[in-house]
């Protein structure tokens, strides 16, 4: 599922993705598997867990940014 980092809490490394489906997930940021400095507002790809987004890959500066991104 595709969606974008709307708030991230560095201190306590937990954020929250809003996904296509007009849902939210929370997130730990060791589920990020390709890490970033500044993740509020990112697009990002991930699968969904125990009601919580997991696996979370980044889309910036990554290949599918050659796509154009993704827009929700």
């Amino acid at each position: 599922m595709y969606g974008e980092i709307k708030k991230f809490h560095g201190d306590l490394g937990v954020g929250i993705i809003s996904a296509e489906n007009g849902r939210t997930y929370r997130f730990d940021y060791n589920e990020i598997l390709n890490r970033s400095e500044d993740l509020e507002g990112q697009e990002v790809h991930f699968e969904i867990g125990d009601l919580k987004a997991r696996e979370i890959i980044v889309l910036a500066g990554s290949p599918w940014m050659a796509f154009g991104g993704v827009a929700l």
